[in-house]
């Protein structure tokens, strides 16, 4: 099985402030990995190197065994989506939002397809055109979600995406996708959410700002 992360001596210290020290890691596609660890311990922060929102100031991240900074950013962020925990959504309505990755790809808006993400969610065709102001937390956190996913990337990265939802949406959401990793997406999650950790496939804890070795 293939790498599609490799990540060696990695650290984040900007201005000199450490917040990820020496991270090693390996990442093979096709896999499921959960990241747990106490709250700012940096497992945000490293959400955010791999999706190349930050750059690290120590190591070096390979991807598909190429340097990440030798790869266009644009084209790098198809292939590599990051879902907010606070979804971000913008316009004024969901067809804006879910509108926005064909007209990225110069493609011409898809309907259907729009329709079939949003039923694949268990949101009705009606949302389509509701305004961004009238939907819930979880609502507004599953269409940031079928937005990433209108156009499949290789890796897609999740910051506690399920946080704050009620049991039936997480479920829905929890569906979508391992519906997408069991068709060979590599995931990579960062919960606190007991349930996720316990049946975590591969599971990562950071510490402040290292990760934890697994026999502690």
């Amino acid at each position: 099985m293939a790498d599609v992360f490799q990540l060696t001596g990695v650290g984040f210290a900007p201005e000199g402030k450490s917040i990820l020290t020496d991270i090693n890691i390996t990442v093979a596609a096709g896999t499921y990995t959960t990241i747990t660890g106490p709250s700012g311990s940096g497992k945000s922060t490293l959400l955010r190197l791999l999706a190349t929102m930050l750059t690290p100031t120590s190591g070096t991240i390979l991807f598909n065994n190429q340097p990440q900074t030798a790869l266009r950013k644009p084209v790098y962020r198809q292939t590599v989506s990051y879902c907010f925990q606070q979804p971000s959504l913008f316009g004024d309505t969901v067809r804006d939002n879910l509108a926005f990755p064909f007209s990225l790809r110069n493609q011409e808006f898809d309907r259907d397809k729009a329709l079939a993400a949003l039923a694949s969610v268990e949101l009705p065709p009606t949302m389509l055109d509701a305004k961004i102001t009238s939907l819930s937390g979880g609502e507004k956190q599953r269409v940031a979600l079928i937005r990433n996913l209108l156009f499949l990337p290789q890796v897609l990265l999740l910051d506690e995406v399920t946080t704050g939802l009620d049991a039936d949406t997480k479920a829905t959401v929890h569906a979508l996708i391992e519906r997408h990793h069991q068709a060979g997406m590599t995931i990579l999650a960062v919960t606190h959410d007991e349930t996720e950790i316990a049946a975590a496939e591969k599971l990562l804890t950071i510490r402040a700002g290292k990760l934890v070795p697994d026999d502690e």
